[in-house]
């Protein structure tokens, strides 16, 4: 039987959207050739052509299987259909059923009745058909969670570490105590107050205290961004600042531009800044800059 698809050499299968698509089923007919269509879409015949005499389709096949004999020793009880076979019934136990035998034979006989050898199979899929696959997908979704759960426990070992060497560096330091803030009149000498906004930068011990007191973002603390805000850096540039926090401190990179603007900025206008934030502990670090190390 010649069909309308070069591409689709299945008769059962018609060509859409680049791929062999299979034809439908309809109970009493059997499938046109590629389902009537060639591969640009035009239709030569109707999808579906009605069974032929002496055969029948219940809607399980692509093509009509002919129609099966009483065996000896049985009855017909219903002549074969266009929609189901000839029923028979044993006269022996008065049973009625199709004459598989009958059928089976014939089917082997015709190898080109795909559908009907198919019909033969029990109706119910094995079952480690789908099984194989569920066990590979349960294992890797183990594997995956296991992984999470390690990474996860790992991010809240190294948090805790963090946190507990950060502690101890404000214990061993001398930081002040954020519950006693010290009286911040007397904190800064008139030598520190009046010194190049500079001198904050260039001392590594009083900037790294600063970095870890402003730097992280605690709630209820006002920090780095408070900071940038006050002295007119967009919102923008804040995000950025924060963005390359691996990298740089936040607090560094508001320094090195706030003295690159106004070169004449002293402690005593960032002291001011802390007090607005309501940073004693801040400004308790400014306190340890030594006056021999300034450019009064």
């Amino acid at each position: 039987m010649m069909g309308y698809s070069r591409n689709c050499p299945d008769l059962t299968t018609f060509w859409r959207n680049s791929q062999c698509v299979p034809c439908g089923l309809k109970a009493g007919y059997e499938v046109s050739p590629n389902c009537g269509f060639d591969d640009k879409g035009g239709r030569h015949e109707p999808p579906f052509r009605a069974c032929k005499d002496n055969t029948y389709n219940p809607g399980r096949w692509a093509k009509c299987a002919p129609c099966g004999s009483c065996p000896t020793g049985h009855s017909t009880v219903s002549p074969c259909s266009a929609t189901t076979d000839t029923q028979c019934r044993d006269t022996r136990t008065h049973t009625t059923e199709v004459p598989y035998k009958i059928q089976a034979i014939r089917e082997s006989t015709n190898p080109t009745n795909k559908a009907s050898k198919t019909s033969l199979l029990p109706e119910h899929p094995n079952p480690l058909h789908w099984a194989v696959p569920l066990v590979i997908l349960i294992s890797i979704a183990l594997v995956v969670l296991s992984a999470v759960l390690i990474y996860t426990r790992r991010r809240r070992g190294q948090g805790r570490v963090l946190a507990y060497d950060r502690r101890s560096s404000y214990t061993n330091a001398g930081f002040s105590s954020l519950s006693t803030p010290p009286d911040n009149s007397d904190v800064l000498s008139p030598a520190i107050l009046s010194a190049p906004l500079q001198t904050v930068l260039d001392n590594l011990d009083v900037l790294e205290e600063l970095v870890i007191l402003l730097d992280p973002e605690i709630h209820g603390l006002k920090n780095t961004k408070h900071l940038a805000s006050h002295c007119s850096f967009p919102s923008t540039w804040i995000t950025y600042s924060y963005s390359m926090k691996d990298s740089k401190s936040p607090l560094k990179a508001v320094l090195e531009g706030v003295t690159s603007r106004h070169p004449e900025w002293t402690v005593g206008h960032l002291a001011k800044m802390f007090r607005l934030m309501e940073r004693n502990d801040a400004i308790a670090a400014l306190a340890k800059l030594r006056p021999s190390q300034m450019d009064v």
